[in-house]
C-alpha cells in the first residue's frame, strides 16, 4: 500500500490511548483484542468508565457470537486499563492522542507527554484537520510525531492513514504500518496537509451537497438518494455530515480552505448556521434531519420532510401512458428499451436504419436470456417482454406513443435536429423525454413547439440495473408532464428524483469535482492512484476508488462533463486537473483504449 524503502520496524507492545471518546474507545478495542497492552486515558472519570464499558459489552457480543472465547474475553478486558493522568504513558511505545480537534488542548498533551514518555516512544496524533508537522515542530522529539488517522468506527473500518511531517523519521513510520498491519487495517502513507486522502476528498463533496440543499436545487432526501442509488455509497452526503458532526465537518472544511483557498472547500453557510444553532446532526437529534433522540440512528419527519402523494389524485395528474418510443441504437437506449418492455409497456425502438434497430433488439434478447438464466425472469416473462418490442428504422413509427425517450449521442446538435424530428411526429400531449446527462434539456426544448412537454429523464447504466433516475425540470416543462414521468418512473420501479436544469443535474455536478480532485491529488505527487483508491474504498465505503470509476468511464467523457461544470458555474476548482486533459490528448481514455490511469487489457 505504502512505497516505503523502510528500516526494520520497532515492536509496540504497549500502546497509550489519549481520548476516550468514540474514536479513542474504538482505537483501544482494536489493540486490546490484537493482543496489546492499553493504557487509556482520560481526565474525565466518565468517559473511563463509558469505555470499559464499552469493551465489555463488545466482548461479551464477540463471546455470543462464537468469534472469541470466555477465557480470551478475560484477557482482553485485563489489558486494558485506564487512568486520569498523563504520567501513566510511561511506559508507552507508542501513544495515539485522540482529543477534541483543537490545537492548543493538543499541544497542552504534547508538551505534557515530552516530559512523561522514553525519548523513542511514538507520539501519533488522531487529527484529521489541524497541522502534523506543527505539533512535531513543537515537540522536543519531532522526529517522533506523525499522524495516525483512524477512521469510525475504528474496529470496522480497514482504513489508517499514516501521516508524516518533513520532520517524521523513517523508523518511527515503518513501527506504525507494521503496527497497522498487524492489526488487519489496511495503511496508506501520506505527507501532511489538511484532510490528507480520505478527508480532503471526502469532504469537499459534502460539502457541495450542502451548498445544493442550500441553493434549494433539490431536497434532502433526493440528494441523498441520487448519491446512494446513482452511485452505489452506502449513505448520501447530508445523511453522512449528521453522522460525522455537522460542527466537525465546518472544522475539517476551515482547515482544507485555509490551506488551498480552494472556494469549493469553504464551509457552506448552512453548516456554520447549523453549527452556531447547535444543530450538529445526530449527537445532537438534529442537523439536516430530525433524529427520534440525540444519538439516535432513527430520522423521524419534521417540516422539511416531503409529503406521500396523494394515491388517489396522482393517476389523473398527469397523462396516461401506455406505448414508449426509444430513440437510439446504443446500450443506453436499448437498456431503458428494455425496461419498459419487461415493465408491460409497448415500445418502438426507432434507429437511424433497420439493421441498427434489429441489433438493439438482439442485444436486449441477450440480456433478458441472462435474466433468465439467473433465475430473475421466467421464459415466459422474456417471450413476452420480446414481443413488446418492435424495430423502426424512422422516427415516423413514434404517432402514437405516450412517450418518447431521446438516448442518442451527447451531442446538442443532433439532439435538437432530433427533438425538431419528434416534434413533428408524436401526438399532442406526447412527452418528449432526452437521456442527457450533462446537455440542457431546455435547449432540447426549445427546438420545439411544445417546450411544456420536454423533461429530462436521465438513467443511469446500465439502465435494467440502476434505480436512479433524475427527473429534471426546465422553467417551461409543465406539471402534467412532469406527473406522467414520476408516475413512469414508479411503474418501471426506479426511484425518481426531482431537480432543475443545470449542468450535471444532482450525481455528476457532485461526483465529478470529486473525481477531478483526486486526479489533482496524483499530479501534485501528494499520494498515488492506487492509494486513492485505497483510502475512498476502505475508508469511506466506496464501491470503486476514483481511478477505477474514472477508467470505466472514460477520460474524454469524464473531462466533458469537467468541462460543462466549469463553463457552467465558473468556479476555478471546477477546471479540469492538466493531468486528465493531458491523457485525453494522449488517447488515454481508459478500458476502452486499453490505458488510462491505469493498463488494461484489450477487449
Amino acid at each position: 500500500m505504502d512505497h516505503l524503502s523502510t528500516p526494520d520496524p520497532m515492536p509496540l507492545r504497549t500502546v497509550a490511548v489519549v481520548g476516550l471518546g468514540t474514536m479513542g474507545t474504538g482505537i483501544a478495542e482494536v489493540l486490546a483484542r490484537a493482543g496489546h497492552e492499553v493504557i487509556g486515558i482520560d481526565v474525565a472519570d466518565a468517559a473511563a468508565r463509558q469505555a470499559v464499558a464499552a469493551l465489555a459489552a463488545s466482548t461479551e457480543r464477540a463471546v455470543r457470537r462464537g468469534r472469541i472465547t470466555e477465557q480470551e474475553r478475560r484477557e482482553v478486558l485485563a489489558r486494558f486499563r485506564v487512568f486520569a493522568d498523563l504520567s501513566a504513558a510511561a511506559d508507552a511505545d507508542l501513544v495515539i492522542e485522540v482529543v477534541p480537534e483543537d490545537y492548543a488542548t493538543k499541544h497542552e498533551v504534547f508538551t505534557a507527554l515530552d516530559a512523561v514518555v522514553r525519548p523513542d516512544t511514538i507520539l501519533a496524533t488522531g487529527t484529521n484537520a489541524l497541522s502534523v508537522t506543527r505539533l512535531a515542530a513543537d515537540s522536543a522529539h519531532p522526529e517522533r510525531v506523525l499522524g495516525l488517522h483512524f477512521f469510525n468506527p475504528a474496529p470496522a473500518m480497514k482504513l489508517v492513514e499514516v501521516v508524516s511531517s518533513v520532520l517524521t523519521s523513517p523508523a518511527a513510520v515503518a513501527s506504525v504500518v507494521a503496527l497497522a498491519r498487524e492489526l488487519g487495517k489496511e495503511p496508506v502513507s501520506v505527507g501532511d496537509r489538511p484532510g490528507f486522502v480520505a478527508d480532503g476528498l471526502l469532504f469537499g463533496y459534502l460539502n457541495q451537497a450542502a451548498a445544493m440543499y442550500e441553493s434549494k436545487y433539490a431536497t434532502r432526501e433526493d440528494i441523498d438518494a441520487a448519491m446512494r442509488l446513482g452511485c452505489g455509497l452506502p449513505m448520501g452526503p447530508l445523511a453522512l455530515l449528521d453522522l460525522i458532526g455537522v460542527d466537525t465537518a465546518r472544522t475539517v472544511l476551515e482547515a482544507m480552505y485555509a490551506a488551498s483557498r480552494d472556494r469549493l472547500h469553504a464551509p457552506a453557510p448552512i453548516l456554520g448556521q447549523l453549527s452556531e444553532a447547535g444543530l450538529t446532526g445526530r449527537k445532537a437529534g438534529r442537523g439536516f434531519y430530525t433524529y427520534q433522540e440525540p444519538g439516535s440512528d432513527v430520522v423521524v419527519p419534521d417540516a422539511q420532510t416531503p409529503r406521500p402523494p396523494d394515491a388517489a389524485a396522482e393517476p389523473g395528474a398527469g397523462c396516461p401512458v401506455n406505448a414508449v418510443g426509444v430513440a437510439g441504437s446504443g446500450t443506453m437506449a436499448s437498456g431503458i428499451a428494455e425496461v419498459f418492455a419487461t415493465s408491460g409497456y409497448r415500445v418502438v425502438l426507432a434507429a437511424r436504419s433497420l439493421a441498427k434497430a434489429e441489433r438493439a433488439v438482439a442485444r436486449i434478447s441477450g440480456s433478458l436470456a441472462r435474466s433468465v438464466s439467473k433465475g430473475r425472469l421466467s421464459e415466459e416473462a422474456r417471450e413476452a417482454a420480446l414481443a413488446r418490442i418492435t424495430a423502426a428504422d424512422s422516427l415516423d413509427a413514434f404517432a402514437d406513443v405516450d412517450l418518447a425517450v431521446e438516448a442518442v449521442a451527447e451531442d446538442l446538435a443532433v439532439k435538437r435536429r432530433l427533438f425538431q424530428a419528434l416534434d413533428e411526429v408524436c401526438k399532442p400531449g406526447a412527452v418528449l423525454a432526452t437521456t442527457t446527462s450533462s446537455l440542457p434539456v431546455i435547449s432540447c426544448a426549445r427546438a420545439t413547439s411544445r417546450p411544456g412537454d420536454v423533461i429530462g429523464m436521465h438513467f443511469f447504466n446500465p439502465a435494467p440495473a440502476m434505480k436512479l433516475v433524475e427527473v429534471v425540470r426546465t422553467v417551461l416543462t409543465s406539471d402534467a408532464t412532469h406527473a406522467s414521468v414520476r408516475a413512469v418512473c414508479a411503474a418501471i420501479r426506479k426511484h425518481p428524483v426531482d431537480c432543475g436544469d443545470r449542468a450535471g443535474f444532482i450525481v455528476n455536478a457532485l461526483l465529478f469535482p470529486y473525481l477531478n480532485n483526486a486526479v489533482k491529488m496524483v499530479q501534485e505527487h501528494y499520494a498515488t492512484p492506487d492509494d486513492i483508491d485505497a483510502a475512498m474504498k476502505w475508508g469511506g465505503g466506496y464501491p470503486m476508488g476514483p481511478f477505477e470509476l474514472l477508467d470505466v468511464v472514460g477520460l474524454d467523457v469524464s473531462l466533458a462533463i469537467e468541462k460543462v461544470l466549469h463553463r457552467e458555474f465558473r468556479d476555478p476548482g471546477l477546471a479540469p486537473a492538466p493531468l486528465l486533459e493531458h491523457l485525453v490528448a494522449a488517447g488515454c481514455l481508459g478500458r476502452k483504449t486499453g490505458r488510462g490511469f491505469r493498463e488494461h487489457a484489450r477487449a
